[in-house]
């Protein structure tokens, strides 16, 4: 019974990035008939809008299945949607019981329903399960259903930068490749060309594409070391998926060769915090934040441009754009690079 409810979740038209990263294996059948068809019956109420009376059926379910994943997530959804909070939160807590490293990212819907926990950055698991999942249909999907413009804009970032005419780049490392997005706008300008990723079905993908000289599966958040002597070190849309960045700054600074070239692109959070968890379930890093980052480890900003980087339920999401070198001349305080007002962000 559950092939339906499947069926209802993709006709719901996805329009948020997260919303696109579909868990499909971790929303299996229970097991048991009778959890599944009141799933079932769950999943229609909650995409007619009665999120409590679908709540209350796919409680029922889960009273059948117990250990089901899948269904207890999805019952923390609708509680949440049902504005039953604190239902929610249990529900979520029971996810991280019965998958205690977090697959479907229980502990940022906690954080979100404003239960702190201390987390500073997503699950690991979260974060290789989501994008193995994705894989297949990423490119697609991001680029035309989110406007994704990051590989874009940070290949124009830096190719403006200061270079000897037609010089490129020995050794570059991309960071979190996904697909290969970004190796594809490097590669005619680098020689050799690395990539490292958490999700081995994307390295697959970016295999596949052939502009990678060497792939490695990787968790930066264990990573202890990214290389030595690299000309170029790119980040293109993977610290919304770390939080605090106090662990990867060291290994990027530790990696780069004395004239080397840091790019990478966040989200912009505007408020106080350093880093912010947004409902998308992605984190948005201040301005200052980055720039005491940075100055910490050596590095400078060369450049931060405030652009549009994709949608986000048809809105736009700002971000930026920074390119940064090393602190040859301790000028860190002299260089801070102004940002051009939001509304020159152009439009998608």
């Amino acid at each position: 019974m559950l092939a339906s409810t499947q069926k209802l979740h993709h006709k719901r038209a996805p329009i948020t990035l997260c919303e696109h990263l579909q868990m499909k294996p971790l929303f299996l059948p229970s097991g048991d008939p009778i959890a599944d068809r009141r799933a079932d019956y769950a999943e229609m109420l909650s995409a007619s809008g009665d999120h409590a009376a679908a709540a209350d059926l796919m409680a029922q379910a889960v009273e059948c299945a117990p250990e089901w994943l899948g269904g207890q997530y999805r019952l923390g959804e609708m509680h949440e949607a049902a504005g039953n909070r604190e239902a929610a939160a249990d529900a979520f807590r029971h996810c991280l019981r019965l998958d205690p490293k977090d697959r479907l990212g229980a502990t940022l819907r906690l954080e979100l329903l404003g239960i702190s926990i201390g987390i500073e950055a997503p699950p690991s698991a979260f974060v290789e399960a989501l994008f193995d999942q994705y894989a297949e249909d990423f490119d697609k999907s991001l680029v035309e259903r989110l406007d994704y413009r990051v590989p874009e804009l940070l290949a124009e970032a830096i190719a403006s930068l200061p270079r000897e005419a037609g010089a490129g780049f020995a050794h570059a490392l991309d960071i979190g490749c996904g697909t290969g997005l970004m190796g594809e706008r490097l590669r005619h300008h680098v020689s050799f060309l690395e990539g490292m990723d958490i999700s081995g079905e994307m390295l697959k993908k970016a295999e596949e594409k052939g502009f990678y000289d060497r792939l490695a599966q990787s968790d930066l958040n264990l990573v202890e070391r990214l290389g030595a002597s690299v000309d170029l070190v790119v980040a293109a849309d993977v610290f919304m998926y770390l939080g605090a960045l106090d662990r990867v700054m060291p290994l990027v600074a530790d990696a780069l060769s004395a004239d080397g070239v840091f790019a990478f692109s966040v989200e912009e959070h505007t408020g106080e915090e350093d880093f912010f968890l947004r409902p998308s379930r992605r984190f948005a890093h201040s301005r200052p934040y980055l720039e005491r980052l940075l100055a910490r480890n050596g590095l400078v900003l060369v450049d931060c441009r405030r652009e549009v980087i994709r949608t986000d339920r048809a809105e736009p999401v700002t971000g930026l754009i920074c390119t940064a070198r090393r602190d040859v001349m301790g000028d860190a305080a002299a260089l801070a690079i102004p940002l051009p007002d939001t509304e020159s962000a152009p439009a998608l």
